[in-house]
C-alpha cells in the first residue's frame, strides 16, 4: 500500500492540492496544501496549457513547502465534460473453486475486454455494480466466496484522450509523471454521502462554477453519470448582460442580494427594494435596479440549470430509483432558496444540502460544500469506500479492509498555515470586490412603490 499521495482536483476557479500520508491503521495525516487561482481552465478543460501548468505547479509548490515526504501516488480529478460512460459485462471460471484476487481481476478485465470503447476515448474506470457467482444473488464482494464461475457487471467510465494528453503535459511541468484520473462527481459522491445514502443510492449534483456535475451512486459504485456545461459563474454573467453592469458589480449583488425566496417586493420586512449599481463602460455612472428583478434573472438560471439535470437523469430512467434522494453540494448549493426550488423541480424526492466529511487539519478547512471534490480524491487514494476495480491504469485496486476503521481518524502533523487563495471560493464567502471607489454602487435604496419586475419577465424568459 502506498503511504503518502498528491490529490489535485483541477477546477474552473481554483485549483488546489493536498499532500496527504496513511498508514495500515487507517490514519490519515495531512502534510500540506496548496491553493491557487485557476487560468487556462475552462468548463473542465484546460484551453491554455501555459497558463494551466503555472497554476498547477504553484498549488503543488506550495502543498510541498510544508514536507518533504516523497510522493507515492498522485491522483487527479477530471471533469465529466469529455467523458462517456457505458456498460458491460464479463465472467470466468473459478478454477481451484475458491475466488481470490487473481479471479477478480480477471473478471473485471474480461468484462473490460467485452465493452465497445470509442477509439479516441481512455479508460478511467472500472467499477463493479455488483458481481454473481455461480448464478446465486448479486454479491458487493466476491473474495473468498466458493463457486465454480464468476460473473461482473461493470460500470466504465471513459475520457477523450486529448484531454487526459493535455492534463499530463500540464502535470508534467511539476515533475508528476505518473497519475491516477478520478471522475470528479465520483470523487464528490465518496466525499458527502453516509453509509446509509450509499447503501440505498442517492444522486450526487455538485453545483460548481462553470460546471454542473452529478451521479447516480449506490452501493459502492457507479450507475450513472452526467455533466452541464453550467454554473454560478453564470449567473454572474447573466447578471451583467442584462444589468448591463461590469462583472465584478454583478458578482458582488449575487453574493449580497442572491436568494431565489428572499421577498424583494415593495413593504417588505427589509425595507430594501433597490440597489444602485455602475453602468458597464461608464462606472462613474449610477442607475437604480429592483431586486425582485435581479432575483428573476438568479432564478430563472438556477431554475435551468436544475432542470435539465431532472430532464437527463429522468432519461436515463433512474430518477425515480433515487433510494436516499438527491444531495446538493458545491459552491453554489449556497445560495439561499436552493433546496426549495430543487425540491419544487423534483417533486416528490427527498432534498439535502452537504457538505463534505470534515477533515480536520493545520491547513485548510475542507468542511465547505467547494472541497467536495478534494474531499473525495483524499477518500478514493485511502481506498474508503471503494470497491475493487480498475483504475485509469487498468490495474486492480483493492478496497479498505473491512476489518479496519471505516472512517479514517484524522492527526496533524504540522500546522503552518496554507497561503490563502486570492479569489471567491464559495457562495457564502462574502470577500470584499474591488470596484471603482464610489460610495453609491451597490447601495440600498428605501421601498419605492414602482414594481420594477414585471414586466421584464418575458424578456428574461426569452433570453435564457
Amino acid at each position: 500500500m502506498n503511504n503518502t499521495f498528491l490529490a489535485i482536483d483541477i477546477g474552473s476557479s481554483a485549483v488546489t492540492a493536498v499532500i496527504a500520508k496513511h498508514d495500515l491503521d487507517n490514519n490519515i495525516n495531512i502534510l500540506g496544501t496548496g491553493i491557487q487561482k485557476s487560468n487556462g481552465i475552462n468548463k473542465g478543460l484546460i484551453i491554455n496549457i501555459e497558463e494551466a501548468s503555472k497554476a498547477i505547479k504553484d498549488a503543488v509548490s506550495v502543498a510541498k513547502r510544508s514536507t518533504t515526504e516523497m510522493i507515492d501516488t498522485t491522483v487527479v480529478s477530471i471533469s465529466g465534460s469529455y467523458s462517456k460512460s457505458i456498460r458491460s459485462s464479463g465472467s470466468v471460471n473459478v478454477p481451484n473453486g475458491l475466488i481470490t484476487e487473481t479471479e477478480i481481476n480477471q473478471v473485471m478485465q474480461m468484462a473490460l475486454y467485452n465493452a465497445t470503447i470509442v477509439p479516441e476515448y481512455e479508460v478511467v474506470h472500472v467499477v463493479p455494480i455488483f458481481f454473481k457467482v455461480d448464478d446465486s444473488v448479486e454479491v458487493d464482494n466476491p473474495l473468498n466466496m466458493n463457486g465454480s464461475r464468476l460473473e461482473v457487471s461493470v460500470y466504465i467510465v471513459t475520457a477523450k484522450r486529448t484531454a487526459l494528453t493535455n492534463i499530463k503535459s500540464a502535470l508534467k511541468i511539476s515533475g508528476i509523471e505518473i497519475v491516477k484520473f478520478v471522475l470528479d462527481s465520483y470523487a464528490s459522491a465518496l466525499a458527502v454521502l453516509d453509509e446509509q445514502q450509499r447503501k440505498f443510492g442517492a444522486i450526487v449534483i455538485n453545483l460548481g462554477s462553470t460546471t454542473t456535475e452529478f451521479v447516480y451512486y449506490k452501493g459502492n459504485s457507479i450507475i450513472f453519470n452526467g455533466f452541464i456545461p453550467v454554473g454560478s459563474n453564470h449567473i454572474t454573467n447573466d447578471l451583467s448582460v442584462m444589468l448591463h453592469t461590469p462583472p465584478t458589480a454583478a458578482e458582488k449583488i449575487k453574493l449580497e442580494y442572491g436568494s431565489l425566496t428572499r421577498n424583494y417586493s415593495p413593504n417588505n420586512e427589509l425595507g430594501v427594494t433597490k440597489v444602485k449599481i455602475p453602468r458597464i463602460g461608464d462606472e462613474e455612472s449610477i442607475s437604480e435596479v429592483a431586486l425582485d428583478y435581479i432575483q428573476t434573472i438568479i432564478h430563472a438560471r438556477v431554475e435551468e440549470v436544475l432542470v435539465l439535470v431532472k430532464n437527463k437523469l429522468k432519461k436515463s430512467g433512474l430518477l425515480d430509483n433515487t433510494g436516499s434522494g438527491i444531495v446538493i453540494t458545491g459552491g453554489m448549493s449556497y445560495l439561499d432558496g436552493i433546496k426549495k426550488l430543487t425540491e419544487k423541480i423534483f417533486d416528490g424526492i427527498p432534498i439535502s444540502i452537504s457538505n463534505p466529511k470534515n477533515i480536520k487539519n493545520g491547513f485548510m478547512s475542507f468542511d465547505e460544500a467547494n472541497m467536495a471534490t478534494i474531499v473525495g480524491l483524499l477518500f478514493y487514494a485511502l481506498g474508503t469506500n471503494r470497491s475493487y476495480q480498475l483504475d485509469s491504469s487498468k490495474k486492480l485496486i483493492k478496497p479498505l479492509r473491512k476489518d479496519r476503521v471505516v472512517e479514517p481518524k484524522i492527526s496533524v502533523t504540522n500546522t503552518m498555515a496554507s497561503e490563502k487563495p486570492t479569489m471567491e471560493m464559495n457562495m457564502n464567502n462574502k470577500e470584499h470586490i474591488q470596484i471603482k471607489d464610489n460610495g453609491a454602487i451597490l447601495t440600498p435604496l428605501i421601498k419605492d412603490k414602482k414594481k420594477g419586475v414585471s414586466k421584464f419577465w418575458s424578456k428574461v424568459s426569452e433570453w435564457f
